[in-house]
């Protein structure tokens, strides 16, 4: 069979018996109205641009308001404390974006209960184990047996709840753990960032879970993303903004306090959302992305360096890789692949160390073998070429202090040190004048003029909410400002995305009919003769199959 030919079958395959992976009805699929020339604006203007990006989290606030008030909510933080005083669990599921938000939540966990008991009645499963926290485990979300496999392991009994973020409201994987979870027994509450009723309508696997007795789902839908597409913005962020609220608030009840916050929290969180668009934070947003910009244009990489909030830096900074194809992280040993662009590090510890201090425990991987993957079903793909997802798989992955030859180099490498306290000092490591450049968060630091300043006034809160939530919206702009910059964005479509999954074959045969006006089957056609011809550039992370598409058909 010839290339066109495989390609025209495998096309076929996916438009017509695929159909359960169309997503182009999604609301989180659409694009937004106010950031449609979001890559031509910041060209002109990088101001402006990053303006419109932070105007759409505005959607977030009216939203949030209605959900502190519903009776689902109050289940939400009875059920939290209920839970542990059960000597219970409770327990993160979600993938992707959310799945790094998973683990982060447990990390605040950790980190307000350390050395009590309570410490360890918390979990998070994230799709493909947390070697996903570094790199994409391709296919793994369109599964629900993986996702039981990982509830299984999980051990997940009666005693314990499980919050599942699913941006879209149809992740197969994170379905797969609801499902196993409520079979023994726990109980479950459902995030999610498109209407109920859509997702009832348009997918049976939604419609099973969104519709049973022992699932209380919580609708988040803020509308369209600031970057088509891109849930790792605005439905991540009221997920942390919603369930963080909720979390405090159990706490505070746990330990007979005050707890009459959700209104003055949501005033917080409007607060921040207008000290980030000020004059002078967005002075240091504007100088943080064209310091990446100009840093990637000369050909150079950043390495960030944080201590007490390097998780949320460095989910920030691993998401870029699938959103737009640049070099993934690579491990220590790994001198063939190409170096990241950015990367994130502790410059005060050893990796061991430093994964240890990230997560507050040992990191979680898959120890999975053929076996294991034949009986959940595993497409031959897997079966061929079984990924390294185990924790010592994780470990390779140096992100400590130990020296980087790829990130040291004389033509322009800058190291980015976040600051959100004084306590926090730049390592012996960083050695080399004019390489470092620290981004300074926060009224209470001295900002001087060999930083970057983002001068916000963040209130204290048990879990240190309001910093997390600042880092998250502080770098989700920033480094889709830098991309925009540098062309790999076009209008509000991440044009640079990397086609791994069901979903994202179907984002990208989307973006190509957006672009081209071809219909959504001959789109997806053209998306496999670029997949399966053999003359097509797969040895970098240059460009896209959704690009070189556009290209042949004379629409880019």
């Amino acid at each position: 069979m010839d290339t066109n030919s495989i390609a025209q079958e495998a096309s076929r395959i996916f438009i017509e018996v695929e159909t359960a992976f169309h997503l182009g009805e999604l609301i989180t699929e659409h694009s937004h109205p106010k950031t449609r020339e979001l890559s031509e604006l910041i060209q002109k203007d990088t101001k402006d641009g990053l303006g419109c990006l932070l105007e759409v989290d505005q959607d977030i606030l009216p939203l949030a308001k209605k959900v502190i008030q519903m009776q689902e909510f109050d289940s939400l933080v009875e059920h939290i404390l209920r839970t542990v005083e059960r000597g219970g669990r409770v327990i993160f599921s979600s993938c992707g974006a959310s799945g790094r938000l998973a683990i982060i939540l447990e990390t605040m966990w950790r980190e307000y209960w350390e050395g009590q008991t309570v410490e360890n009645l918390v979990l998070s499963i994230m799709t493909g184990g947390e070697r996903a926290l570094i790199r994409s485990v391709e296919n793994f979300e369109d599964y629900q047996s993986f996702g039981r496999r990982q509830a299984i392991e999980a051990e997940i009994n009666s005693s314990d709840m499980m919050i599942a973020l699913t941006e879209g409201g149809e992740i197969s994987s994170v379905i797969g753990t609801m499902k196993e979870s409520i079979e023994r027994g726990a109980k479950v509450f459902m995030l999610f960032n498109n209407p109920k009723d859509l997702l009832v309508r348009k997918f049976e696997r939604s419609k099973e879970v969104l519709t049973h007795p022992d699932i209380t789902p919580i609708e988040l839908t803020t509308g369209p993303m600031g970057l088509t597409g891109s849930t790792r913005m605005q439905a991540t962020t009221i997920g942390m903004l919603i369930v963080g609220i909720a979390m405090e608030e159990a706490f505070m009840r746990m330990k007979g306090e005050k707890n009459d916050i959700r209104k003055q929290y949501l005033e917080n969180f409007d607060n921040l959302l207008k000290q980030l668009s000020s004059e002078s934070v967005m002075e240091g947003l504007i100088r943080l992305t064209e310091l990446e910009y100009n840093t990637y244009v000369n050909k150079g990489r950043v390495t960030y360096l944080a201590d007490k909030y390097l998780l949320d830096v460095f989910s920030d900074t691993t998401e870029r890789t699938p959103t737009f194809m640049i070099p993934p992280f690579r491990t220590g040993v790994d001198k063939s692949s190409p170096a990241p662009w950015a990367f994130a590090k502790d410059p005060s510890r050893n990796s061991k160390e430093a994964w240890m201090n990230m997560l507050r425990r040992a990191p979680r991987g898959l120890d999975w073998d053929m076996q294991d993957y034949i009986e959940m079903d595993a497409q031959q793909s897997t079966l061929d070429d079984l990924p390294n997802l185990s924790s010592n798989d994780i470990l390779d992955y140096q992100i400590g202090k130990e020296f980087d030859e790829s990130r040291s180099r004389d033509d322009g490498d800058v190291y980015i040190p976040v600051i959100l306290s004084d306590e926090f000092e730049i390592s012996d490591m960083v050695l080399e004048p004019g390489k470092v450049m620290p981004v300074l968060i926060g009224s209470k630091l001295n900002h001087r003029l060999s930083s970057i300043s983002i001068p916000l006034d963040l209130p204290e809160s048990p879990i240190n909410l309001f910093e997390h939530l600042a880092i998250k919206l502080i770098f989700n702009t920033t480094s889709t400002g830098a991309m925009a910059k540098l062309g790999r964005i076009r209008g509000n479509w991440m044009i640079q995305v990397d086609a791994t999954n069901k979903k994202l074959i179907d984002r990208a045969t989307r973006i190509i009919q957006h672009f081209s006006g071809l219909t959504y089957n001959e789109s997806c056609h053209e998306l496999h003769k670029t997949i399966y011809d053999p003359e097509v550039d797969r040895s970098s992370f240059k460009i896209s199959y959704v690009v070189q598409t556009l290209k042949r058909l004379d629409s880019y």
